[in-house]
């Protein structure tokens, strides 16, 4: 029988390195594309990373952005910058080379860390900046005169810096996307990331049991707290990570199948690119014991058939970036094919964790009342990066955070998500703000206003459509604004469809009237978010 983990012993995410790479030093951390590292090279690796940051200058609360798909060696990178005091700041690389160059001059990076896919694309990015960070890229692909990171990392001494780091010391800032169109980067904490993750591993609910022999698959993005976060559960949990270069719902299966995964975490959208796959019903899922998705709900025919083809637990998971990732879960036990009301429930707070609902005075409301969802716990952010009125509009002085999402509190204490506060809009998993599409879209030279809204879509849960009232005297083209917002934004952000309208609807103060404009694609439905 394996030995208890001794959760208590791994207060940084330094120490959980350190740790495994004492007790199960031959055990695989993280396996990559045929590369499998134990912990005891993930650790010394790790230590490497932290002496080469060290060494090129850099000192406790200095940032780092990566930029790139999924790597094994993007968790080395994230666990020796925290051993340095260095703070990782993942970007997504779907994101335009403006929005890259934004986010990497907001964190201040001394170093950016690039993948092969975009490294052909440095000078694009880089150009749209006024200072020029230090590049490494990941991959010897297409690396030109940048060093490549295995080279950088070996010229180090391997043994272990012993840098004294302060739980309450910052170890990741991942970026929102903001409602006036500027990203926000959420500074996460060592205590945000461990201390309910090693609460619940210590005492955990039925779902959530971790063992040696369990398999993590890591496919969602690392430049999202889904990525970020659930690779870190598996490491902390001793477990063997399956790093997946991206998603990719063909692999997805080959994972399945031939690395015995047993826990996997995806959006509601990529469960259904996998399990409509022609050979998803041809894969042994033995193996599979539970399946976590979160950032939507799950439509009900479509759990039905992902319970029949995978025939595992399936438990769904609310939260966001500035709750460091789940603060609600939906159980197994809830998941019900013929349909119950409690399907329609973000579910009940992981423990830990305080869930009230509350009006625009802050007060509590009465269960049953819909208000604006709010979240205490020790997994809070510790604030926007250089932004502290945006920090305390989110943040009050008692700890409680607004999530912006309107819901409900039952009498059993599940929580129900009925709209969205905030105009976002959640497609295929990724946050979507209209003020950013707006401002992408409203540049076109036959663009009067526009308004952009998230519409039903039956694949990616909710689509982004731009409402546009055009210029007097020109003939707009909708293919045409859609490939130019293209230009100045991340293609899933952009409008994947264009409505034209004579005026916009406005309120007396001229505010644009979003809820009308939404209100004939969501008609019929019990809830204004998909």
């Amino acid at each position: 029988m394996a030995e208890a983990i001794d959760f208590d012993r791994m207060r940084t995410l330094g120490d959980v390195a350190r740790y495994h790479a004492e007790v199960r030093p031959e055990e695989v951390a993280f396996s990559f594309e045929g590369r499998d590292t134990p912990f005891a090279d993930f650790d010394r690796h790790s230590n490497q990373v932290a002496n080469a940051l060290i060494a090129a200058g850099l000192s406790t609360g200095d940032r780092v952005a990566y930029v790139g798909k999924n790597s094994d060696h993007y968790f080395e990178l994230l666990i020796g910058a925290a051993k340095a005091g260095v703070v990782t700041t993942p970007v997504g690389w779907r994101l335009a080379a403006a929005e890259i160059a934004y986010i990497v001059a907001d964190s201040e990076a001394k170093i950016v860390f690039v993948g092969p896919e975009l490294i052909g694309h440095i000078e694009s990015v880089a150009a749209e900046l006024t200072h020029r960070p230090v590049v490494v890229a990941m991959e010897a692909d297409g690396a030109g005169e940048h060093p490549t990171f295995e080279a950088w990392r070996d010229a180090q001494s391997d043994a272990d810096a012993h840098k004294s780091i302060a739980t309450s010391d910052i170890a990741i800032q991942l970026y929102t996307s903001g409602t006036t169109g500027r990203p926000k980067g959420a500074m996460l904490t060592h205590d945000n990331l461990l201390v309910m993750r090693r609460a619940a591993a210590k005492d955990p609910l039925a779902w959530n049991q971790w063992g040696p022999d369990d398999v993590s698959l890591v496919a969602m993005p690392v430049a999202h707290i889904g990525g970020t976060g659930w690779g870190l559960v598996g490491l902390l949990n001793g477990a063997k990570g399956v790093v997946a270069r991206e998603f990719d719902p063909f692999k997805v299966l080959d994972y399945i199948e031939k690395d015995h995964v047993s826990k996997m975490f995806m959006v509601p959208a990529a469960l259904q690119i996998v399990v409509r796959q022609p050979r998803a019903r041809e894969v042994d899922y033995s193996r599979l014991t539970h399946i976590l998705y979160g950032a939507a709900p799950i439509p009900l025919d479509l759990l039905r058939e992902c319970m029949e083809v995978f025939g595992c637990g399936f438990v769904q998971q609310y939260g966001m970036t500035e709750t460091t990732g789940t603060v609600v879960y939906l159980p197994p036990e809830d998941h019900d094919p013929a349909g119950n009301k409690r399907m329609r429930a973000a579910g009940l707070p992981m423990p830990g964790v305080e869930i009230k609902v509350i009006d625009e005075a802050g007060n509590s409301v009465p269960t049953g009342a819909v208000g604006e969802v709010a979240v205490r716990s020790p997994a809070n952010m510790a604030g926007y990066w250089k932004l502290a009125d945006a920090t305390a509009k989110t943040v009050d002085t008692d700890g409680w955070l607004r999530t912006g999402d309107a819901g409900y509190l039952d009498e059993d204490g599940y929580l129900f998500i009925h709209d969205r506060v905030k105009d976002m809009i959640i497609s295929g998993g990724e946050n979507i703000y209209p003020a950013e599409v707006e401002s992408a879209v409203y540049g076109h030279p036959h663009v009067a206003e526009v308004a952009v809204i998230g519409v039903p879509d039956e694949k990616w849960g909710e689509a982004v459509k731009a409402v546009v009232a055009a210029k007097p005297g020109v003939t707009p083209d909708a293919a045409d604004i859609i490939a130019f917002a293209r230009t100045r934004i991340a293609g899933f952000k952009a409008p994947k469809s264009v409505d034209f309208v004579a005026a916009l609807p406005r309120n007396a103060s001229g505010k644009i009237l979003r809820r009308e404009l939404r209100a004939p694609y969501w008609e019929g439905r019990e809830r204004q978010v998909n």
